[in-house]
């Protein structure tokens, strides 16, 4: 039963993590992978820019 309750902490903890601004960078990146593949458009490249950018962003605040 104790493992039952805290699911859904380490879920959170593991998926959110720290910053859960990546984490949404990350899945907006893989829905729109998936959406222009979809489309018929070659998409491999925008999930690897994706995290790039939201790297870059999350740097950018941590050093202020």
């Amino acid at each position: 039963m104790r493992a039952l309750r805290g699911l859904p902490a380490f879920l959170y903890d593991f998926l959110l993590g720290e910053d859960p601004a990546l984490a949404v960078a990350v899945v907006g990146g893989l829905g729109g992978t998936a959406a222009l593949q979809a489309a018929g458009v070659t998409a491999w490249w925008l999930l690897p820019a994706t995290v790039l950018a939201a790297l870059a962003v999350s740097l950018r605040r941590a050093s202020r």
